[in-house]
């Protein structure tokens, strides 16, 4: 898998260095992000439709999840071990 860099340290799968260890990561469009639950994650992406969008300011991390958050996503997606 490519390596992500995430900046956002409150993440559950935020690492060192700004590195995302989420196994999956779905970024899509505000819109959907917006319109899906939060059970609608990287697993699942196939299943979407395209979700074209004019700029980078218009998208999404839909795997984000807080870190230390008593919410806990079901959404098949893992932190990596490493």
């Amino acid at each position: 898998m490519a390596r992500i860099h995430c900046s956002v340290n409150n993440c559950h799968y935020w690492a060192k260095n700004n590195i995302c260890n989420a196994s999956e990561v779905l970024i899509t469009s505000d819109a959907l992000g917006e319109a899906e639950p939060d059970e609608v994650d990287a697993p699942q992406a196939q299943m979407l439709q395209a979700t074209p969008v004019d700029s980078c300011m218009s998208t999404c991390c839909k795997t984000f999840v807080e870190q230390g958050s008593a919410k806990k996503k079901q959404d098949g997606v893992t932190r990596n071990p490493y």
